[in-house]
This record gives structure tokens, C-alpha cells and sequence, in this order.
């Protein structure tokens, strides 16, 4: 497990000795690493630097407000080459996507990042399990490299750090994170209307599915497992993308008593992805773990093959056998 091995230096080194430059986000976007790639990428702008961005995932429609996301592109056959490959907030090199196809056209490597379970696999690595956004990090990165705050980088960082804390709500958050939002509101950060749109505006779409992932909703050990499940079916007649499901594993945490909640969605090349939430000091990044998965101590996933009754049950199973071996 990585701890604290935050490296700035090395990886400033790295980008001040390249020009042509390729910032990598995770597959299935999020607010942390959009915000990260976007907040780089303009920050390496500001230094000369010709930059790319790229990510195997389309970018959601409440983060197409952040600056240059519109230049965000799944890697073509004829990329590069690069001086230099910079992932942010990606855990492995399984989360790269089609971007790994990237690491082949570029001379150098290097990653900032905040899983814990991240195994260093890139030349430089700047990794710090304990951070609780990988945007504090890109935060820290720019000051390193000397360049100066805006309002629309004060936007990409409040992104990151925002949407992986859950606004600030998570027990992962800490000073860091309020001495950061202490600066970035001197530069004009639209608050009231970022918060809006991250975490209180919902397309009709995502209402709808809400509504058939609660109809689906059941309780296991007690009230302490919350399980919902999404089919394919379901986005179908509610129109909605898989991005919209992202946050509804959420509702089944919020119950009072339920310590680990589930949420398991078909998507469109077969597969069941599954969305999995605890409570501290419960964790859930282990039972990730042993399907494949990574992520988080209390968030993390899974992507299986296979039925989505069979799939769910061999993950519940794993859930309930961690709680017998903790309570006995």
C-alpha cells in the first residue's frame, strides 16, 4: 500500500525538461481527474508547454463546464510522440484505458496520484495514498512549478477537490483541503454556481434511473448492506448514459444502520460495473480488490464478466463474510 511519497521536484524536473506534453485521465472520468488534467493543462500552457490531453471516456455533461474540457480526446492511432506522459488521479495502469497505448510514443513517464493502492508504475511517480484529492496534489504541483493561480484554475482544482471529498463531507477531508478552497476563493471562484452544478442539478435522465435503482434497493445483514442493481434495460427507457448513475450508490449508504452499500450496473459491452461505499471505520477497497477492482478504503470498484444476479451475489457474499469476521 503507498502511504506518503509525494515527489513535486522530481516530477517538475520531468516537465521542465519536456516540451510536447500528454496529460492522461482515468477511464470513466470523474470530477478529480478531469479537474486535475484540465488544471494542469492549463497550468503547462502558462509555461510554454505544448499540451495534450487525452482519456478513454467521454467527458459527463456537469464537467463540460470545466476550461478546455472540450479538448479531451480518446488517443487516435497516430499520437505523438511526446516528450513527456503525465497520468493524474490514475490508480494503475489498467485505469489508463486506451491511453496506454500513449506510454509507447513517449520518451518519459510520470503520474501524480492519491490511491493507496497505486503500484509506482510509471518512471516518476508522485503518489501520496493519504491525500485526499489528487487535485490537492496538481495544487501543490503547480506552485512547484511557479505558476500563478486564476479563476480557471481556481475552478479545475475546487472540481477535484470538491467531488472527491464529497463537498467537502468525507472523513478523508482535512486542513489541507479548507486552506486550499482559503486561497482559491480569492480568485473570484463562482461557488453558489459550481455547487450547483456538481451537486445539486440533476438531468432528467438521472432522476429516472435514480427512481429504478431505489425500486431495486435491498437490505442484506440487518439493514447494514444496501444492493441496487441497474440493467441495461433500465438506461435504456430512462435515456440515460452511464454517467448517470455515478452517485446513486450513495443513496443506499445515506441509510441509517447500513455500513457498506453496493451498486451494480450493466453497461454496454456486457459488463457489470460495480460501484461499492463504507463507512469509516468499515473499508471496502480490499473486497475491490479481490474481484479485480481498486480504489478508496470507503470508495471503490469493480468491473466483472458474467450475469448481473451471479456477479452481485459473489460480491454480497464477500461483503457479508467481511462483516461476520469483524463482529465475531
Amino acid at each position: 500500500m503507498t502511504a506518503m511519497s509525494r515527489n513535486p521536484e522530481a516530477i517538475a524536473e520531468a516537465i521542465r525538461k519536456a516540451q510536447r506534453i500528454a496529460v492522461c485521465s482515468h477511464i470513466n472520468p470523474d470530477g478529480d481527474t478531469l479537474g486535475c488534467a484540465t488544471a494542469m493543462w492549463l497550468g503547462l500552457q502558462a509555461l510554454g508547454k505544448e499540451v495534450s490531453m487525452f482519456c478513454d471516456g467521454k467527458v459527463p455533461d456537469t464537467l463540460a463546464f470545466l476550461p478546455g474540457s472540450e479538448e479531451i480526446r480518446i488517443p487516435g492511432p497516430k499520437e505523438g510522440p511526446f516528450d513527456l506522459l503525465l497520468a493524474v488521479d490514475v490508480s494503475d495502469e489498467g485505469r489508463m484505458g486506451a491511453c496506454i497505448s500513449l506510454k509507447a510514443v513517449s520518451a518519459h513517464t510520470a503520474q501524480i496520484d492519491h490511491h493507496p493502492t497505486n503500484p509506482l508504475f510509471m518512471e516518476v511517480n508522485s503518489v501520496d495514498g493519504k491525500a485526499p484529492a489528487a487535485a490537492v496534489m496538481i495544487h501543490e504541483q503547480l506552485k512547484v512549478l511557479g505558476v500563478p493561480m486564476t479563476k480557471e484554475i481556481a475552478e479545475c482544482i475546487y472540481t477535484g477537490i470538491s467531488t472527491d471529498t464529497g463537498n467537502f463531507s468525507f472523513a478523508s477531508t482535512n486542513a489541507e483541503c479548507f486552506e486550499i478552497m482559503s486561497e482559491l476563493m480569492q480568485y473570484e471562484l463562482p461557488l453558489s454556481e459550481l455547487n450547483r452544478i456538481l451537486f445539486r442539478g440533476r438531468p432528467m435522465p438521472q432522476v429516472k434511473l435514480l427512481g429504478r435503482a431505489l425500486c431495486s434497493l435491498k437490505y442484506y445483514q440487518n439493514g447494514r448492506i444496501a444492493v441496487m442493481k441497474l440493467t441495461r434495460k433500465d438506461f435504456e427507457e430512462c435515456y440515460a448514459l452511464s454517467e448517470h448513475a455515478d452517485t446513486i450508490v450513495n443513496f443506499g449508504l445515506d441509510t441509517f444502520g447500513t455500513r457498506m452499500a453496493l451498486l451494480a450496473r450493466e453497461d454496454d459491452q456486457g459488463k457489470i460495473k460495480f460501484s461499492l461505499r463504507a463507512k469509516e471505520p468499515d473499508t471496502i477497497n480490499d473486497i475491490a480488490q479481490q474481484f479485480g477492482g481498486g480504489g478508496h478504503p470507503q470508495a471503490a470498484g469493480i468491473s466483472m464478466d458474467g450475469p448481473l444476479d451471479e456477479t452481485v451475489e459473489k460480491v454480497l457474499q464477500a461483503m457479508i463474510l467481511k462483516l461476520k469476521r469483524k463482529n465475531s
